[in-house]
């Protein structure tokens, strides 16, 4: 490839078309899949949160106490605002089985999720204020934010599309991690579980074939749409790990 070649981008990578129509006549492979479309369009974002200096560290057990700390209270205040996108998810959601999927898995997010954040808030010494009113980095505002804005102006697809990353990530980096080594604190360790286990691999699974449906019925409007929720959701997930670090 020479310099200027519209094949690839300014950073030297493949271009992946902006349509999944576009993507699907250029693969030629009536099995390519259109949340495989999303990720290959939001790298380099996608390496950077799957396979960053956060995650690496916290899969050693290298990761300082403090950094982990300040990740796990923005954190907790994040999954309130993934709440209430996963409910107005409920409501888009086209039938029954999507609405009780997604309503079992807020009941995992409220209840043994929940568990995990109160237990390692007491033994990482997190005072009670950090834990119900923290002061929030831009990049969490940024965040809730971006979630609100894909529940209320858009619909089913837009849901997912912030939805789905922003899981299908922490699946990633699990496993990643999994296959090197745990780490031995149970707080480290168990946010290593949670994402890596069978459970969430199958609601994930399930995730992306709900988006890769409704992507198919879109028009190349919205799925430019969706594009830019889904790589804007890969975007601050890197930054809200590497945020962690500023102190």
């Amino acid at each position: 490839m020479t310099e200027g070649d519209p094949n690839r981008s300014a950073d030297g990578r493949l271009a992946v078309p902006e349509t999944f129509d576009a993507h699907a006549d250029a693969a030629g492979r009536p099995d390519v899949r259109a949340t495989d479309w999303l990720r290959e369009r939001a790298e380099p974002d996608w390496t950077a949160a799957t396979d960053g200096r956060f995650v690496r560290e916290l899969g050693s057990g290298a990761i300082d106490d403090e950094v982990f700390r300040r990740y796990l209270v923005q954190d907790y205040a994040f999954v309130g605002e993934l709440a209430s996108l996963i409910g107005y998810a409920i409501g888009d959601a086209p039938t029954i089985e999507s609405k009780r999927r997604l309503t079992d898995f807020l009941g995992t997010l409220t209840s043994e999720e929940d568990d995990y954040f109160e237990r390692s808030f007491d033994a990482l010494g997190v005072p009670e204020t950090d834990r119900s009113d923290p002061e929030l980095t831009e990049v969490t505002r940024a965040f809730g934010d971006l979630l609100g804005r894909a529940a209320r102006e858009g619909g089913y697809a837009e849901s997912l599309a912030a939805f789905v990353p922003a899981e299908w990530v922490y699946l990633t980096w699990a496993r990643n991690v999994e296959e090197r080594r745990n780490p031995s604190k149970f707080y480290l360790a168990e946010w290593v579980e949670l994402h890596a286990s069978d459970e969430f691999a199958s609601f994930v699974g399930w995730l992306r074939a709900e988006l890769d449906r409704e992507v198919n019925a879109l028009s190349a409007r919205r799925q430019r749409r969706i594009d830019r929720l889904f790589g804007r959701t890969v975007e601050l997930e890197a930054a809200f790990f590497e945020v962690a670090y500023e102190g």
